[in-house]
């Protein structure tokens, strides 16, 4: 009994200890949510001490559990826990939100510190999570049941109201992750009002309806935490959702000594400015007004004992793995290759295509070759493979299935940003290589996860099919035009490392396209996106010993398809309006006289990255410039510079067929003959 009455002791020292450094993270910075974390501490503690398996001298162990925070306003519960755990200092909780700190407003990845994913808009989070846990169960099927970690998502009101969470809430219940489990702080609190004024819905049903196990507890209850993880955590077909019933603010004290906990106002603010009183706040929480950034002495002993515990439980896992690996080294290779990201030895010369495709079938044809060849590749449409052509992966494979993680396709439904965010989640768990595809217009329903990818540095595969106006009949809302500007200026903003945010490729024929997806492979660090016709393209002439070779060249992000000594233009285009320039240079030149140098510009980002040299011998500044673009001017107008001519749309589309638009909108070889003559009146 003592040793019980000690341990309630202990575990209610932590949460508190836990809330008041989230209190005085806040009150240092002034800035922050305060009143989430308080009311979160108890699950985080009981979750961290008793059922998270980690190794704290091995932090980014692939084999480890992984936490998924969607609601990255309550970042101070991650960096007050994981400061118990060791992996923060005193000085780090004390610089948050602060320039140069480790310990920023939202969470950003940082996995040696326990920060599995970036906590971008409200949803994402525990989406990500949810892409763990698919990247987890298809490895385990492909290598065995002793890879049985967890993936933990911790979600808020506002996660769970965000249109994102259908999608994820579907697709775990539908595939039966039941190695993922989130925790709802369910406090009826939100950041400017009560949650009875926006929702009514019954959000125990709503999950029960999608395949979930439920249960509803008691979050401040230790027990009531504890016995919903234990049945989480033994749950074999479904995955989990704990409501935890919490106080907003949970331990705050008022002037007077009373408690003010549940209210509005301690969500988004210092709690010195609401009805709260700090100091009496800390007192109440055992801690020390002076020193507000301590651990508790018996917590911090209670912590360094129970790492020692963390790390002899990964060395017992650690043997069995061992002992796996000893009695299956052909597999073992295999894993140790998906975990590195290395590829596979790939021949994409060897990809045959037959003349005149649009680029969407050529990369069909890439991702048939792929399919057979690179294992651990996760390949999803939504709702859309027979027409993004991602069905030449599909065609050999199958989709995964509940209880079935054999296939590599997964069918996500008409659920762009919710499949986007899974990939990100796929990539953040490591072993797997994410490809996701629509049409180019739906890109804008994933742009938020787009965001994310770049921000994280994530290899994930973007496929968007039916780039441009002409997709024709399907009209103006389905016809892209200013997508490709959108896309590309993430090539102009940089991450973190520095480099390109994204790449995003445009292939000009089918030999563009197979050097476009060895491009996107082997780009491991950024997102890429490849931007696919619908409509047949003709194939650009072969200068070298095949068009695959010349089109080699198109890895520097821009190169000429067609070149002559001292042109009296050079026409800049990618993507299917290379080959309309082609057509319109061979009426130049045979018809006005003119030399025309044709240069393909796949990634403008790329292209910026190669040498002055290069560049100027590709786009030269001193010779007339003309670019022709499907989508908006400043596509091109970067490269052709202020003494060039971009012609591109400025308006929406119309419905009608393809060729239709392309002579109504001047896209036709004649009459960007013609634009060219015009503007070399005048330059």
């Amino acid at each position: 009994m003592i040793d019980i009455q000690s341990n309630k002791k202990i575990d209610q020292q932590s949460a508190d200890n836990i809330r008041a450094l989230a209190v005085a993270m806040v009150e240092k910075a002034n800035s922050g949510h305060p009143g989430g974390p308080m009311g979160g501490a108890d699950f985080m503690h009981i979750l961290y001490s008793e059922f998270f398996n980690f190794d704290p001298t091995d932090m980014t162990w692939p084999f480890r559990d992984r936490f998924f925070m969607d609601a990255g306003h309550l970042s101070t519960l991650m960096y007050a826990q994981y400061y118990l755990l060791g992996n923060y200092v005193k000085e780090d909780l004390a610089n948050f939100r602060q320039w140069g700190s480790i310990t920023p407003g939202h969470p950003e990845l940082d996995v040696k510190r326990g920060v599995e994913n970036t906590s971008g808009p409200l949803g994402q989070g525990h989406t990500m999570g949810v892409g763990a846990a698919i990247a987890a169960k298809f490895l385990k099927a492909r290598f065995g049941d002793w890879m049985n970690h967890k993936i933990y998502g911790f979600i808020s009101d506002g996660g769970i109201q965000e249109e994102i969470s259908q999608g994820a809430g579907r697709i775990a219940g539908h595939l039966g992750l039941s190695n993922f489990i989130m925790f709802f702080d369910s406090n009826d609190i939100q950041l400017s009002t009560s949650t009875d004024e926006v929702t009514s819905e019954d959000t125990a049903m709503k999950y029960e309806a999608w395949g979930w196990k439920v249960v509803t507890i008691d979050a401040h209850n230790h027990d009531e935490i504890r016995k919903a993880l234990t049945d989480a955590n033994n749950e074999n077909e479904k995955p989990t959702l704990i409501i935890g019933r919490t106080i907003m603010g949970k331990g705050a004290v008022a002037a007077d000594g009373s408690m003010f906990e549940g209210h509005c106002e301690l969500h988004g603010q210092p709690i010195g400015q609401t009805g709260a009183d700090y100091t009496k706040t800390l007192l109440n929480l055992g801690a020390n007004p002076e020193s507000p950034f301590d651990i508790y002495p018996e917590v911090e002993a209670f912590y360094k004992n129970l790492l020692k515990e963390k790390v002899a439980k990964a060395a017992e896992k650690k043997a069995e793995i061992e002992s796996w690996r000893s009695s299956n080294k052909v597999l073992a290779d295999k894993l140790d290759c998906f975990l590195s990201g290395e590829l596979p030895e790939l021949d994409f010369e060897f990809i045959e295509h037959k003349p005149g495709i649009a680029s969407r079938v050529a990369s069909s044809g890439v991702l048939g070759y792929l399919a057979g060849k690179v294992e651990n590749m996760i390949v999803s449409s939504a709702d859309l493979s027979n027409s993004d052509k991602t069905d030449g992966f599909l065609k050999k494979t199958y989709a995964l299935q509940k209880g079935d993680f054999s296939g590599s396709f997964l069918q996500a439904g008409v659920a762009e940003l919710t499949m986007a965010s899974i990939a990100n989640g796929l990539a953040l768990h490591g072993g797997i290589i994410p490809v996701v595809a629509t049409f180019f217009v739906f890109s804008d329903y994933m742009k938020p996860a787009i965001r994310l990818s770049g921000i994280q540095e994530l290899g994930v595969k973007y496929v968007w099919t039916h780039d441009a106006f002409r997709v024709g009949e399907d009209g103006p809302t389905h016809q892209p035009v200013e997508q490709e500007a959108q896309i590309r200026l993430l090539e102009k903003l940089k991450n973190h490392s520095g480099r390109p945010s994204f790449i995003a490729l445009r292939p000009a024929d089918s030999a563009e396209t197979s050097v476009a997806w060895k491009m996107a492979l082997e780009n491991k660090n950024t997102p890429t996106g490849l931007i696919l016709s619908r409509q047949n393209i003709k194939d650009l002439p072969a200068k070298g010993a095949s068009r695959y070779c010349d089109a080699l060249a198109a890895e520097k992000g821009g190169y000429l398809v067609k070149e002559v000594e001292n042109p009296d233009v050079v026409l800049i285009a990618n993507g299917s309006e290379v080959a309309t320039l082609v057509a319109a240079a061979e009426i130049l030149e045979s018809q006005n006289g003119l030399k025309v140098n044709i240069a393909s510009v796949i990634s403008e980002g790329v292209f910026r990255l190669q040498s002055k040299e290069y560049q100027n011998s590709v786009i030269p500044k001193n010779k007339p410039l003309f670019g022709l673009t499907a989508g908006l001017p400043v596509n091109l107008e970067g490269l052709v510079g202020d003494n060039g001519k971009v012609f591109g749309l400025d308006h929406f589309g119309y419905s009608a067929p393809a060729n239709v638009l392309d002579e109504k909108f001047g896209f036709t070889g004649e009459k960007v003959s013609q634009q060219v003559l015009d503007y070399l009146k005048i330059v």
